[in-house]
């Protein structure tokens, strides 16, 4: 199969009105994020009639927020997780071929400051490179300390005794579901920003639909479909409490929600087209410096947290950890001013029933896929680089409970996503945001309205126009968030383009674009807590 050459409208008003007709959906998929929209790809590409609602904006919330790396996981590979490694790297290298414009090889160096370190990390690095096989993005290469110094210019020099030099991948996550949005969609796919849903519809024992509600309007829609997933990430417990609580039943949760935070800061800090990698900090966590749309990303953290809030916010202790631990490698640490924009994401790792979720690090990170008595298919856990074979599994489930007829499974194994082009000439993901985000589509926005307008260096008028038309996107924060991620990357830079965005978006949507709310949010991505 081929992207699509032309892009597909995404008119508000018509994306409803098919929303409202008398139907029966062969599959309905609540949550827009990285899971429910590879669910509804996979669905839609097997020929299924297939509709998708989401609360808020696609991937509004964890998969928007991702470390930016499509891998196979180093981390788990230290915990003996084999199966997970070789699934995961096998799912990379598909990933990075359906997407070439969005997800691309990265080199990462793990400096190395004792005698033992290269050999003993290099020693399981090559076990990754025998687990991806042909798989494999390049070879495991033990370095010296000036190569070492050659690809991490700003590395700390004292001590520093070498490095082990390996292969895997980084992707814009939001963008990337954006894409997968749009290619479901030019496959037949009905998918919906905005529209909650209020209720799950029961016919006898079974969930036979649900009741969503457009957020803009608030106009009720009943849909009703054979089979329901429930794709809301960290909120899946409240799904699956909404279905038992219909049928008399109670429900245990399965999520231990986990925080991520990450830290942007200018590439100064680390300038190289590679990434750094330290396998153990202080605390035993992996840290992350990567270079990403001409940025640098610090991170992560992996802090538990009971409650699931839409923009949570970092704590203290987590900013401290980043900066204090990127103060022990870089030879210029930033500080909390050189903060350009902080940003967290929360994990849905699923608990064992025996664990109480206080210690998230050692929750596996593998999905879970189980029904509920009444047929509601609940998928959660997983990772980004995962999302396919997550689908795959979740369609498997359905096929099992005899809830859709089974069809041939590995559609989308070779199924390029909407914009994607021949991968050679791209500029890397590590380059800053421009044109290139949109592959093959990028003459077509460029010939929009403004499309030599340069509101700031990568965004032109022309893209905020293509966003509304095409992209789903209906104020400022899904621009400037998730089209763009501005916002992700300068959330100063952010506020000052708002106005400028918003009132493109009132003059394509006739609608209130919600400039205020926008300014209110980036203000918390702007300013740390106080370290």
């Amino acid at each position: 199969m081929t992207s699509v050459s032309a892009p597909l409208p995404t008119r508000r008003d018509e994306l409803l009105a098919r929303l409202g007709e008398p139907r029966t959906f062969d599959l309905a998929v609540i949550g827009g994020g990285a899971t429910g929209l590879g669910v509804a790809l996979d669905a839609a590409a097997r020929g299924f009639s297939v509709v998708l609602v989401d609360s808020h904006d696609f991937a509004k919330g964890t998969s928007s927020r991702a470390t930016k790396l499509v891998h196979g996981g180093v981390r788990y590979l230290a915990q003996g997780n084999i199966a997970l490694v070789r699934e995961a790297l096998h799912e990379r290298t598909t990933l990075l071929h359906n997407a070439p414009h969005l997800a691309q090889p990265l080199p990462f160096v793990m400096p190395s400051y004792k005698w033992w370190e290269t050999p003993f990390y290099g020693a399981g690095l090559m076990t990754y490179d025998v687990l991806a096989g042909k798989a494999g993005l390049g070879a495991t290469e033990f370095l010296g300390a000036r190569r070492t110094l050659q690809c991490l210019p700003t590395v700390r020099t004292e001590g520093l005794k070498g490095g082990v030099k390996y292969w895997d991948g980084q992707f814009d996550d939001a963008r990337l579901a954006l894409a997968l949005a749009r290619t479901a969609a030019s496959l037949g796919a009905l998918v919906l920003n905005y529209c909650p849903v209020r209720a799950l519809i029961h016919e006898g024992t079974s969930v036979a639909g649900l009741v969503c509600e457009d957020a803009e309007s608030g106009r009720q829609y009943t849909v009703r479909a054979r089979c329901v997933v429930n794709a809301t990430g960290v909120w899946v417990d409240t799904l699956r409490q909404m279905d038992g609580e219909a049928l008399g039943r109670p429900v245990t949760p399965m999520v231990a929600p986990s925080q991520g935070v990450h830290i942007v800061v200018d590439r100064e800090f680390l300038p190289s087209d590679h990434a750094l990698m330290v396998p153990k900090t202080a605390d035993g966590r992996v840290l992350f410096a990567v270079p990403w749309l001409g940025k640098l990303i610090l991170g992560t953290t992996d802090s538990p947290r009971q409650d699931v809030v839409r923009e949570p916010e970092p704590f203290r202790e987590e900013v401290d950890f980043i900066l204090s631990e990127s103060a022990r490698y870089l030879t210029r640490a930033p500080k909390a001013q050189d903060i350009r924009s902080i940003w967290v994401g929360l994990r849905p790792l699923v608990k064992p029933q025996d664990d109480d979720g206080e210690n998230t690090k050692r929750i596996s990170r593998e999905h879970t896929v189980l029904a509920s008595r009444s047929g509601l298919v609940t998928v959660t856990g997983g990772k980004w680089t995962t999302y396919r074979a997550m689908a795959e599994d979740v369609l498997q489930k359905c096929f099992a409970l005899q809830l859709l007829p089974e069809k041939p499974a590995g559609v989308t194994n070779h199924l390029p996503m909407v914009g994607s082009p021949a991968p050679q000439a791209l500029p890397r993901i590590s380059e800053p945001q421009g044109m290139h985000s949109y592959g093959a589509e990028a003459s077509f926005v460029g010939s929009l309205p403004g499309g030599t307008h340069q509101m700031r260096e990568g965004l032109t008028e022309a893209m905020v126009r293509f966003a509304a038309r095409y992209e789903y996107a209906r104020t400022v924060e899904d621009m400037l968030a998730r089209r763009s991620r501005l916002l992700f990357l300068d959330a100063k830079a952010a506020m000052e383009l708002a106005p400028q965005v918003a009132a493109i978006l009132q003059e394509e949507l006739g609608i209130n674009p919600r400039l205020e709310e926008f300014l209110v949010l980036a203000q918390q991505y702007l300013h740390a807590p106080a370290c």
